[in-house]
């Protein structure tokens, strides 16, 4: 869904990035330093700290706004590759893998439930991988990306309610893998 949004905020988006690739600092760079966060974000959530959900959920909102930084500055300077697209991609089911382990750890919310949200998005990664090999591209189909589910975590998470975050990213997961596995088996062409 927020993929959708793109279009209407790429002047605003292009700003950014042109700011950040006047550091001269690759998107790779970029890429690493959202990671970072992500990771970082992870360990407080696994502490279990006190004001770690706000502290996490605070660093899960940076690491997204790098996650988008490091293609703004790829875009803008014309120095898109598939290295960086693969690493960008990595990186990004590494750091939310990470996420649900610290919510695991610190014990927000029911172990099955976490594994589940894990189970679930990464199906949903996968989804799209499998389809982009068949040349079928599924960026902006389902209601529960990569993106809205971290926000949920992020959001949900900071004003105290991670257990209901964790089960509405189970539901939106779940409701986009379908989406996507039934626009696949449509658009496939035998």
């Amino acid at each position: 869904m927020l993929n959708n949004l793109r279009e209407t905020l790429r002047p605003t988006l292009e700003k950014i990035g042109k700011g950040f690739a006047s550091t001269g600092l690759s998107a790779n760079f970029w890429t690493f330093v959202g990671l970072g966060f992500a990771l970082v974000s992870a360990v407080v959530y696994g502490m279990g700290i006190e004001f770690g959900l706000i502290i996490g959920g605070i660093l899960l909102l940076v690491s997204g706004f790098f996650d988008m930084v490091d293609g703004q500055v790829a875009r803008v300077t014309g120095k898109t590759s598939k290295k960086g697209e693969y690493l960008d991609s990595m990186f990004d089911k590494i750091s939310e893998v990470a996420i649900f382990l610290g919510i695991l750890v610190g014990g927000y919310a029911e172990p099955y439930l976490v594994l589940l949200a894990i189970t679930l998005s990464l199906l949903v990664s996968y989804a799209r991988a499998k389809s982009d090999i068949i040349n079928i591209k599924l960026q902006g189909i389902g209601i529960g990306e990569r993106a809205e589910r971290l926000l949920v975590i992020a959001i949900v998470g900071i004003i105290g309610f991670m257990d209901y975050a964790v089960i509405i990213v189970v539901i939106i997961a779940g409701i986009t893998l379908i989406q996507r596995m039934i626009f696949t088996a449509k658009n496939i062409k035998e």
